[in-house]
């Protein structure tokens, strides 16, 4: 699953860092080379990770544009390869040559924690020499244009991997991961930003500190969401710029799965998972009401005759399942391999960008009606939906 899938996982970044003016293709090219992936499969180590091209995963030489560059964006792949050995098997040829130690020193009961640490070396040296390496990529595009950064990945350890090499590639560039905080001061400006950060209730700036204490964001915008979709209120306008028209209607709502987390009876943290579509909500309503908060949702987004659907996590508003409208592009059998991956690369960014865009108005609408007078009224509606009242 990467860039060129209808479904993907994905986190965005924003670069902080100045590019050079001039002989970009070159700066970019040495730098991604510079820390490109080599292959294992003829040695016996165990790792090897760095970055690959996308549509040639075997190749990390950059040599061309056209290998990683695509207008506006650059289009690169994390890979990294990793041998394994079951443990059961490690132990079982391990006890074999510890045995096979013991039978000649009949005067030892047992082996010798240092000649047992030097067996095992061996054996896993040698068993990795028969073992093929297991690939594992993420894609990665970076437009150098709106200076965002999107990651094909949301796992929390990959996340980590992909940030370190980043950093050791582009000295002085910080990827800084857009959670919900960030994306809110991203979207907002004037006084709707100067309440925004009169509401952050985090004691620093670090980015640790942002999404901890600002939970609150992810909390109340799927709970808002929920709510309108339930009261009939689930049309929208398009209000952030972006491939629609501004004042564009959409329509969005909260279905088929949530998840709950809040503290339990005995104490403890205890999560709650709702899923299949909802009708009365009535087990969202009871986890609602016993002091849970969602902590990650399936929004649903139409637009005409196009639809998008999202699991977003509600601490950093990372998109699991994002699926966008179907790529539909007639082979040419004029038209190499090359040039229609490159087609299918615009369509896919297109398609994902327009349902950035609408989550962003999403969220936007959201964050005015939170940041404002109304937001009270908003609390009595929930409240009463609760209560069997709305």
């Amino acid at each position: 699953m990467g860039v060129y899938a209808n479904t993907v996982s994905i986190t965005q970044f924003s670069i902080t860092g100045e590019l050079p003016k001039s002989d970009q293709f070159e700066w970019f090219s040495q730098k991604l080379s510079s820390h490109g992936f080599q292959s294992i499969e003829n040695s016996a180590e165990e790792l090897s990770e760095g970055w690959a091209e996308v549509d040639r995963p075997d190749e990390a030489s950059f040599e061309s544009p056209t290998d990683f560059w695509r207008d506006n964006y650059l289009v690169f792949s994390l890979r990294r390869d990793q041998r394994k050995i079951p443990a059961a098997i490690l132990k079982s040829h391990s006890g074999r040559e510890e045995s096979a130690f013991l039978a000649l020193h009949p005067n030892l009961r047992s082996t010798p924690k240092q000649k047992r640490e030097e067996i095992r070396e061996q054996v896993q040296l040698r068993l990795l020499t028969k073992c093929l390496p297991v690939p594992a990529s993420v894609d990665v595009v970076w437009d150098l244009k709106g200076g965002v950064l999107t990651l094909f990945g949301s796992g929390s350890k990959m996340i980590e991997r992909f940030e370190e090499i980043f950093r050791k590639t582009f000295e002085g560039f910080s990827p800084v991961i857009i959670h919900p905080y960030a994306r809110a001061g991203m979207l907002l400006e004037g006084q709707m930003l100067d309440k925004l950060e009169a509401a952050n209730q985090a004691g620093s700036d670090s980015v640790v500190a942002l999404i901890r204490d600002n939970q609150w964001l992810g909390w109340e915008f799927m709970l808002w969401l929920l709510q309108r979709g339930v009261n009939g209120e689930g049309e929208f306008s398009v209000c952030r710029p972006g491939h629609f028209t501004l004042g564009e209607p959409f329509s969005a709502w909260i279905d088929e799965r949530l998840q709950f987390q809040g503290g339990g009876e005995e104490g403890g943290i205890q999560k709650v998972t709702v899923s299949g579509s909802q009708d009365s909500y009535l087990e969202a309503i009871s986890a609602l009401k016993g002091g849970k908060r969602i902590t990650s949702a399936t929004i649903c987004i139409e637009k005409d005759e196009n639809s998008w659907k999202l699991t977003l996590k509600g601490d950093t508003f990372g998109f699991a399942s994002f699926k966008c409208p179907q790529v539909r592009i007639e082979k040419d059998t004029t038209v190499d391999q090359m040039s229609e991956r490159e087609a299918v690369f615009f369509e896919r960014m297109f398609l994902m960008e327009q349902g950035i865009q609408l989550f962003d108005s999403l969220f936007v609408s959201f964050l005015k009606e939170r940041l404002s007078d109304s937001w009270g009224g908003r609390l009595l509606a929930v409240q009463a939906w609760l209560e069997g009242k709305g």
